[in-house]
């Protein structure tokens, strides 16, 4: 498939859970157009910044039935959509599962779309998500982080 846009992502935790934050890459094919996104919260979890990353990048896009090839080094992501485990736990509520907010919020924009995903190896110098990487590690070390309000009701962590 030809791809008219590359999203490359990475979500970072110190601490995990403690503070976060993810890094947005997204590249049209064939132009010189790029955008970089990114956001701390101030009590997260990895792969929560991880899976984040993605549904920002897919909800920048504006135009439906984008083809879109998404590059993760979060093999929690990657093989959780391409392997169709998250369709299953759809189907049964997300009972027992991690992350039921994100990963409801990431189908509703990957069904917008015609995405695939690959998975790098993380700090391989990969130079998208090594920026990424910087992204997610700037933000969740800003001095304004939003709250992950999800997670830290789920937690019980209302700090």
């Amino acid at each position: 498939m030809a791809y008219d846009v590359h999203i490359y992502t990475d979500g970072a935790a110190k601490g995990n859970p403690g503070k976060g934050g993810y890094g947005v890459i997204l590249e049209m094919v064939g132009t010189p157009y790029k955008k970089e996104f990114y956001e701390g919260f101030r009590y997260t979890t990895n792969n929560r910044m991880e899976l984040l990353a993605v549904i920002v990048g897919l909800e920048k896009l504006r135009k439906p039935n984008t083809n879109v090839l998404v590059v993760s080094d979060s093999k929690y992501v990657v093989d959780s959509v391409e392997k169709k485990w998250v369709l299953g736990w759809e189907k049964k509520g997300f009972v027992g599962r991690k992350n039921p907010d994100l990963w409801k919020r990431l189908l509703v924009s990957y069904r917008k779309h015609k995405v695939d995903f690959k998975w790098i190896k993380g700090h391989n110098s990969h130079p998208q998500n090594e920026r990424c990487d910087e992204l997610a590690v700037m933000a969740s070390q800003g001095s304004s982080l939003s709250i992950d309000e999800f997670y830290e009701k789920e937690e019980g962590k209302i700090l």
